[in-house]
């Protein structure tokens, strides 16, 4: 049987003798004991995982801040790059223009330089001039070259850096995801062993507590006994695990604590009978049968104290 509301808030007096319902409180004491337990290794486990997390994040940031910096040098390295081939590209550009003017103005070997010379100091300081222009050429052209070459080898080394540092600062943001979503799996599972406990508890003072009563009336008549319970509303068609057809006043209800074939009385619903069983009645919890799931889904989820004949 599927309840439309899965809370439980047992607040019950279960019914019982007194060392049935003594069993059943030593019972969810020794549960609450390896809830305590299971919250101990949780716990633990907690503050493992959050120092993990507190390194994870802290490495995240170097990796970040690595791959930045790798990031800036290689732009660098790329403008300079930029420039050495502006460089040789001006230079060679420079070059073939002096030696087409050369070509163009007619021919330019040191014999026809020193016959056109007005003086020998003349004739000597253009064939220097023109020797060193070419040899500035070329030095300019081979640095341009030399630095070309250079800055490549840079700018490749730099980018496969990158890529590198780009993997682990993605593996690392993942493995962050990750911590994070286990660090509240975690918090959510020590909430519910919390609330767990605590549910417990308040089931074995409302036990002890009916133990005692019953205690000091032995023999007093069942009827008439009230229980409070957590009714939840559902609405299914077929038949209960006793074998009648569902219907209205049909009320599921936990074997342990209530006898099938008990009537009862519930506070804004009427007569009923217990008749039903299932998987998620248990304890001072019980279902009521309605006709439709809207009449289920308004009667949701609510204590009541109900009145067994």
């Amino acid at each position: 049987m599927v309840a439309l509301a899965a809370l439980q808030l047992p607040s019950a007096i279960g019914a019982g003798s007194p060392s049935r319902l003594q069993e059943r409180a030593q019972q969810l004491r020794n549960e609450n004991s390896s809830l305590q337990n299971q919250t101990r290794a949780t716990w633990l486990s907690s503050v493992t995982l959050s120092t993990r997390l507190v390194e994870t994040r802290s490495a995240l940031e170097r990796f970040r801040a690595k791959r930045e910096a790798i990031s800036a040098e290689r732009a660098e390295a790329a403008q300079s790059l930029r420039l050495a081939r502006h460089t040789l590209e001006v230079s060679q550009n420079r070059l073939a223009g002096r030696l087409r003017l050369l070509y163009e103005q007619g021919p330019s070997d040191p014999m026809s330089v020193l016959v056109g010379a007005t003086s020998v100091d003349d004739a000597i300081n253009r064939i220097d001039s023109l020797h060193r222009i070419a040899g500035l050429d070329r030095e300019v052209i081979d640095a341009a070259k030399t630095a070309r070459a250079h800055l490549t080898v840079i700018t490749q080394r730099l980018a496969a850096d990158e890529a590198q540092a780009r993997e682990t600062e993605a593996a690392t943001a993942a493995t962050v995801v990750a911590l994070e979503a286990a660090q509240r799996e975690q918090a959510a599972t020590l909430a519910s062993l919390s609330a767990k406990r605590s549910a417990n508890s308040s089931q074995i003072s409302t036990l002890e507590s009916q133990a005692r009563e019953l205690a000091a009336t032995p023999g007093a008549s069942r009827s008439g006994r009230t229980l409070t319970v957590l009714a939840t509303g559902y609405s299914l068609t077929g038949h209960t695990s006793t074998g009648v057809p569902v219907g209205y006043g049909i009320v599921a209800v936990d074997p342990s604590l209530i006898a099938l074939g008990t009537k009862m009385t519930i506070p804004g619903y009427g007569e009923g009978v217990a008749a039903d069983t299932g998987g998620a009645v248990a304890g001072a919890h019980i279902d009521l049968w309605f006709p439709t799931e809207a009449e289920a889904l308004a009667w949701g989820s609510r204590t009541v104290t109900v009145t067994l004949d």
